[in-house]
Parts: C-alpha cells; sequence; structure tokens
C-alpha cells in the first residue's frame, strides 16, 4: 500500500530530502515498512490504514515497553503521528535471522531468550478475565470462514466447553516473537516489528517457535530457555496453542496465505488428534 497524500507530505515535513532504500512491506497486511536514509542515517518507515490497529500498538510499545531493549537491541521510537497512521524508527543493522544459517543457531536463541526475559521482567499485573476473553476470542475465529474439517472444528467447541478459568500473571510481550521477527550483525541478535505488543501472559511470546524451529530441533528450545531462565508455560498452554492454531488458520484464510493457512490446519490436526 503506497503512503497517501497526508503521509507522505507528513514524511516529507519529518526527513526532508530523505531517500528510500527499499520497501519491507509484507503484502499481505495494509502496512508499509519503508527503509530510508535522512541525514546520513537509516530509518525505518511505517504507514498503515485507519483499520489496522497494529501501528498503534507498536507507538505504544516504543511508547511505554522497549525500554529494556534499547538503545540497540531493539529500534527506537523517532516521530510518530497516530492520526496518521505514520511512524519513524531507527534502522537495525542486519540480516533477519529467518532464512539464514542463524535461524538453526542456538547462540540466537539463546539471546532471544535473554531479551525476552528483559521485556517480561519489566512489570507484572494480575488479570481475572484473561483465559475467558481468549475463549470467546476463539469462538469468535471459529464463526468466521474457513476451512476447518468439521471434525476438528467439533473437538475445538469441545474444548472450549472446559476451557481453564481463573487469574493469570500478564507481562509485556512482543506477540510475534520469532526469527522473522529478529535481525542478526555480527553475531549479535535483536528484535523488530512490535505491532503485536500487548499485555499478555508470558508463555504467548513462546507459541511461534514451539511447533516450527523448535519441533525441528531441541537445542534451539533447550538454548532459548537457558537464555530466558526459566520456562513460563503454564499448565493450560495446550489451550493456548489450540487458540493460536484456530487463529493462525482463520486469519491466514482470509488474507490469502495459504502456507500459514496450512500450517495453522496442521498443527489444530496434531492438537485435537
Amino acid at each position: 500500500m503506497p503512503l497517501t497524500t497526508t503521509q507522505q507530505a507528513l514524511l516529507d515535513t519529518w526527513l526532508p530530502g530523505h531517500t528510500v532504500l527499499g520497501d519491507h512491506s509484507w503484502g499481505l497486511v495494509s502496512t508499509t515498512v519503508l527503509q530510508v536514509r535522512h541525514l546520513g542515517r537509516d530509518l525505518t518507515v511505517k504507514a498503515s490504514s485507519p483499520d489496522d490497529h497494529h501501528l498503534g500498538r507498536e507507538v505504544v510499545a516504543h511508547r511505554e515497553l522497549t525500554a529494556p531493549l534499547l538503545p540497540d537491541r531493539a529500534p527506537t521510537l523517532v516521530r510518530a503521528d497516530l492520526d496518521a497512521h505514520l511512524l519513524v524508527a531507527t534502522w537495525l543493522p542486519g540480516r533477519l535471522v529467518q532464512g539464514t544459517p542463524a535461524e538453526h543457531d542456538p547462540a540466537s536463541y539463546h539471546q532471544a531468550g535473554e531479551l525476552l526475559s528483559r521485556l517480561h521482567g519489566q512489570s507484572s499485573r494480575t488479570d481475572e478475565d484473561w483465559l475467558e476473553q481468549q475463549r470467546v476470542r476463539t469462538a469468535r475465529w471459529l464463526a468466521r470462514p474457513h476451512r476447518i474439517p468439521r471434525a476438528h472444528v467439533d473437538r475445538v467447541e469441545r474444548r472450549l466447553a472446559s476451557w481453564p478459568v481463573g487469574p493469570v500473571t500478564l507481562t509485556p510481550t512482543h506477540g510475534d516473537f520469532h526469527p522473522r521477527n529478529w535481525v542478526v550483525e555480527d553475531g549479535t541478535v535483536s528484535v523488530i516489528d512490535f505491532g503485536r505488543a500487548q499485555w499478555r501472559p508470558p508463555a504467548t511470546d513462546l507459541a511461534r517457535m514451539e511447533p516450527r524451529q523448535w519441533r525441528a530441533d531441541p537445542r534451539l528450545e533447550a538454548a532459548f530457555l537457558e537464555g530466558y531462565g526459566a520456562d513460563p508455560r503454564p499448565g493450560w498452554w495446550p489451550d493456548l496453542l489450540l487458540a493460536e492454531a484456530v487463529g493462525t488458520a482463520v486469519w491466514a484464510h482470509q488474507v490469502g496465505d495459504e502456507a500459514f493457512e496450512q500450517e495453522g490446519l496442521q498443527q489444530l490436526a496434531e492438537l485435537t488428534a
């Protein structure tokens, strides 16, 4: 999605004479991600449509949650305008960990665990309703168009009828924590993209890695937990994975990401077996 006239005018005011070095947009959602250069400094520009909530979450995360990772293990917010759905942050040098040898290196996961422990460890609060909200959210996903087999839907609905209840501890979380949102430079891992950041149980930040990298190589899980300093997964971890798999299958179907949809469907098949 190209920048709107308003967004481009605002960006020209903030960064007069900037040069666009690359477009790193994902292409499936209405968010534009640009690498630009201004006065010799590389910066990240993110712009979204008014119906996208991720950019607002990212601005809040930069302002309230990322301090333990600064100045060089997460981007620093430079400018933001929530009304214009536009932000500028520092550009972290390096390559995405996903798709490189670093994705299969336990050292990457040890560092990632250390960074996530910093993020989670800064504060906590108790929430009496979070588990019930996840039950309701999962039921709402099932009510949307999807290609989940009927037998799997029936099993999920039976699980929802006996969903766990009770208070849980929430911490600041990244929300999409896995190698696609890590960058590595000279062996140092940093974290990017806080568009799903929110207060959640800390274990939720492990849900992307378990069915992917950790399944293929248990050494990566062990290295991560060693770096993190504990294992935050609670007794209701399988229910969390089930909710994540439902959300993945339905959301990916809606945006046309067939590979991600198949990942969610496969995980659902295993979790409901």
